[in-house]
């Protein structure tokens, strides 16, 4: 590392102790993100910064949590930093990049997620440490049971806001917000700012914040090549996974489906095939999960089939090949697929293996990312599905005939008659404009504004 790329981190007057660590990672110089929020943040502003995965955005906001910490010790106090992130694998991530950090300090940290005994938990939790990494589920019954308080915190950090909500922990993390001190610094990253729920939780979260778009997801991942394949069924995209894996060059790769049940079917498909791979989803314990994730860092399984609980924020070295076995349901959920690969400024390659009920999903994340996937074919493993047909507008290619008229044109006196039978059987019930009323029928109340009740009608169903 030179003099000058010291000097970037150098004059941003962080600790000696923590350019050392820097120096030991080898970051040579801050990336854009940490460029724009690093300043901000060590000034004390709350901030909001959209950022895509990938990014460096995680040392933008460790970086000033432990300069505080350093500048103002507080060793007899409680937790002062707490990070929440959607899943447990994206947590062991951060807390680990803050152990890093803070190598050559005495700040501890941990992480506080499902999948580990509450009780062990909780012991080491009264130890103190300084920053707790944590998922929303298990710190609100961690709340909820009085194992922990939030009276002496100085940062908080929302990491992944997009995805926290989507996975239904909005209102874990209202519990949380609303429990942790007022007057304390806060940030929040997301990697999609234009998401409903992430703007709506703003007020409630930041003070008077700094708001920091390093991109949008229109202009993110421009590194990525992204290509569809068309498929017929889950038996040929297999075929056409195993010849992938045969013909791309990768060094590791990762295949997304939409439920765990397939992700083990396809898993076992692959190993069967020699294929040295691994399976990682929600309903795995947490030393299962760490267990693949080991794995696959070190190189030992080259290929993970993994479902979107368990594979948000996975940051895996030399991941340069990404298939999506079914394509997400939602565009932002497209968007961190794919940021699994082209990280710090990689190339990478993603695959979305279409099938016939999946086009118009596909079209629909193509409208919102604003951009064109490349279509391709792969000889020898072809399918008969070759995308939709154009309807024209005619009645004929709609699916309805002309209906035939008879001679002069004059209707049958067939039609005539059914048309009559037809309206007839419209008027069951209903009096006759020119019909006597009778006078043995009993009146229907009145409401008092001069109409009459409503006939009682069968509820529509809630889609309508």
């Amino acid at each position: 590392m030179t003099m000058r790329e010291i000097n970037v981190f150098a004059e941003l007057m962080l600790h000696d102790r923590l350019l050392k660590a820097i120096d030991k990672l080898g970051f040579t110089q801050p990336t854009p993100v940490q460029q724009a929020a690093l300043p901000e943040a060590l000034d004390g502003h709350d901030l909001i910064v959209g950022a895509e995965t990938g990014s460096g955005k995680t040392l933008a906001f460790v970086l000033p949590m432990l300069q505080h910490f350093l500048d103002n010790p507080a060793p007899n106090t409680g937790t002062r930093g707490l990070i929440l992130t959607p899943t447990r694998e994206l947590a062991e991530q951060v807390c680990q990049a803050v152990k890093d950090m803070a190598a050559f300090t005495r700040i501890g940290a941990m992480t506080v997620c499902g999948g580990t005994g509450f009780k062990e938990q909780a012991a080491e939790i009264r130890k103190n440490p300084e920053i707790l990494v944590a998922t929303p589920g298990r710190l609100a019954e961690h709340l909820e049971r009085q194992t922990l308080d939030f009276d002496d915190l100085e940062f908080l950090v929302l990491d992944e806001a997009d995805r926290m909500l989507d996975m239904g922990f909005r209102d874990e993390v209202m519990a949380i917000v609303d429990i942790c001190r007022a007057e304390r610094q806060s940030m929040v990253f997301s990697a999609t700012l234009t998401h409903r729920g992430v703007r709506a939780l703003l007020p409630e979260v930041l003070n008077e914040p700094k708001e920091l778009l390093l991109n949008t997801h229109q202009t993110g991942q421009e590194n990525i090549r992204q290509q569809i394949i068309l498929a017929d069924d889950d038996k040929h995209k297999e075929r056409l996974v195993e010849w992938l894996l045969a013909h791309e060059s990768y060094d590791k790769a990762i295949i997304f489906t939409n439920t765990r049940d397939k992700a083990q079917w396809l898993a076992k498909s692959l190993q069967r095939q020699n294929r040295r791979s691994g399976v990682l989803h929600g309903e795995m314990s947490q030393d299962e999960r760490k267990h693949v994730m080991g794995l696959m860092r070190s190189g030992t399984i080259n290929i993970l089939v993994a479902t979107d609980v368990a594979a948000r924020g996975l940051d895996i070295e030399g991941l340069d090949l990404v298939i999506n076995f079914d394509m997400a349901r939602k565009g932002d959920e497209h968007l961190h697929r794919v940021g699994r690969t082209g990280r710090q400024e990689r190339e990478g390659l993603a695959i979305c293996l279409i099938a016939h009920n999946e086009w118009n999903l596909m079209a629909s994340i193509e409208r919102y990312l604003r951009l064109e996937f490349e279509r391709r074919t792969l000889k020898g493993v072809e399918g008969s599905y070759k995308g939709p047909k154009k309807v024209k507008a005619s009645g004929k290619a709609a699916g309805k005939k002309k209906k035939p008229e008879s001679k002069g044109g004059k209707k049958t006196a067939s039609k005539t008659a059914g048309k009559q039978r037809q309206r007839d059987s419209k008027q069951v019930g209903k009096r006759r404009n020119d019909a006597p009323r009778s006078s043995a029928a009993p009146s229907r109340p009145s409401l008092g504004d001069g109409s009459m009740p409503m006939m009682k009608r069968k509820p529509k169903p809630d889609s309508e």
